[in-house]
């Protein structure tokens, strides 16, 4: 167990995530490292179209509390097939492919009880994509073994935790002509779909500022014995400060912003308060000779990234999961001509908006007529079957019938890697920001210039999906 002793906080502020950093930008006083050239062979993975699949075959790695929440979803969505499924621990591959046997679908193949026991299903023959459901410190290795196998991959949040890794990840894409994207399911939230298309047909104005995060007390769960193996996650709050998983709420205002797709992330500051609610909690309801009580918890409550846009937008990006508060992403998006606010109560959507000309005197409006005139296609057309299917409100399923759809027709995937890559930044640079008091750092061009050109993504034309033969 890591004994803090007499470290200082400045110490531990970047910690593991840190280190690298440090290293990669010495000289550089934090400035990010210039954007690596392009190997030889090596190009944009921008408007790449998926090659069409008659079927979608699925291997999952991780199955867990997310990978098994995940799991029937693959098994719904229309020509799509699980055809492998792996965990370190045998038992849970095992559990998996019961349920899938369960449902009348063919068994698929297990594999497990090993660290390493993906490799040996990523030599099979039948698996068009791999979805990662792991503990965020397997993401970045998992990702690229799975991209060096031929398979297009989708990550559970974030894609990886350091800046070399994001770009190595970019540029392993880029040579293997495989996509890897962030399995960002709250990007195709409802609220969150509605927000993007009033955005794109200026019910707001021109964008000047949005607010996002995640908000979210998980002090129970964090706590609670074999939630999360091994207690994976309440170990990241021992080893850094940093805002580790923003993107639920940031990757939605990104989108409305067009980022990647016309502006661009440019500065990042981070500030974050003391870490008081994990001991807080642990004091209050663990008993002593339990295992945290050998843990030195580091990371603030409240972490806030403030980021620039090269267009002179500002984000807010939040991250709080050891403060007692209700559940929130904050989803606020504002411009000229209106204001966007989700989680704030305003009716049955749990949103209000205020925008001229449609309102006046200052007072808000509920979100539910809005959000039926600006409804996104995907929650149209498949909201009944998502509600059915889907964790999370039914976005997950959305997001999972959105990818097969997409490999079924060929299309481009509406989140790339660049987007992904961009989304998760906010966890090293973070850190490198509170390292040096809170200071501006620059964000990574992961487009390498390509930013400035405007393209569809999430806010998509209407396609179906193919029948099944």
């Amino acid at each position: 167990m890591v004994e803090f002793g007499v470290t200082s906080r400045r110490m531990v502020l970047g910690g593991a995530l840190a280190s690298g950093l440090i290293v990669a930008t010495a000289g550089g006083a934090f400035a990010a490292p210039r954007e690596p050239n392009r190997d030889r062979g090596q190009a944009t993975m921008i408007g790449q179209a998926f090659e069409a699949h008659a079927e979608v075959r699925v291997g999952l790695i991780g199955l867990g509390n997310r990978g098994m929440g995940m799991l029937g979803g693959w098994a719904s969505v229309p020509g799509c097939r699980v055809t492998a499924v792996c965990d370190i621990r045998a038992d849970r591959a095992k559990r998996a492919a019961d349920q899938i046997a369960a449902k009348g679908k063919p068994r698929p193949a297990e594999f497990g009880g090993a660290a390493d026991s993906y490799k040996q299903m990523l030599q099979r023959d039948d698996i068009d994509f791999v979805y990662i459901a792991t503990p965020w410190e397997f993401h970045y290795e998992q990702g690229k073994a799975s991209l060096l196998s031929g398979r297009h991959v989708g990550v559970e949040l974030p894609i990886a935790t350091e800046l070399a890794e994001l770009w190595d990840l970019v540029n392993t894409s880029e040579k293997t002509r495989k996509h890897l994207f962030l399995m960002e399911n709250c990007s195709y939230g409802r609220n969150e779909l509605a927000m993007l298309k009033m955005a794109h047909e200026g019910v707001f104005g021109d964008i000047t500022n949005g607010h996002g995060g995640y908000l979210h007390d998980l002090r129970e769960l964090l706590f609670a014995d074999g939630y999360y193996t091994d207690s994976w996650r309440r170990q990241w709050h021992t080893r850094s400060t940093a805002s580790f998983y923003a993107m639920h709420g940031l990757a939605p205002i990104a989108a409305a912003m067009d980022i990647n797709r016309g502006d661009r992330m440019a500065t990042l500051q981070a500030t974050a308060t003391e870490p008081k609610g994990l001991a807080d909690y642990r004091a209050r309801f663990m008993p002593k000779g339990h295992p945290s009580w050998q843990e030195n918890y580091v990371n603030g409550d409240l972490v806030t990234c403030l980021i620039s846009t090269e267009q002179g937008r500002i984000i807010r990006a939040e991250h709080d999961v050891s403060s007692p508060r209700p559940y929130s992403r904050i989803n606020s998006l504002a411009g000229s001509r209106g204001i966007f606010e989700d989680y704030a109560g305003g009716d049955s959507t749990g949103a209000r908006v205020y925008a001229e000309p449609f309102h006046g005197g200052h007072s808000w409006r509920g979100f539910s007529q809005m959000r039926g005139d600006f409804d996104h296609w995907l929650w149209k057309k498949i909201g009944d079957d998502a509600a059915n299917n889907g964790g999370h409100g039914g976005m997950d399923y959305v997001l999972q019938w959105r990818i097969v759809q997409q490999m079924r027709t060929g299309q481009v995937p509406d989140i790339d890697v660049y987007d992904s890559a961009t989304w998760c930044a906010p966890v090293p640079l973070s850190v490198t920001s509170l390292a040096d008091g809170g200071k501006p750092v620059a964000v990574p061009d992961f487009t390498r210039g390509d930013w400035t050109r405007p393209r569809i993504g999430l806010d998509s034309v209407e396609s179906d999906m193919p029948p099944v033969a």
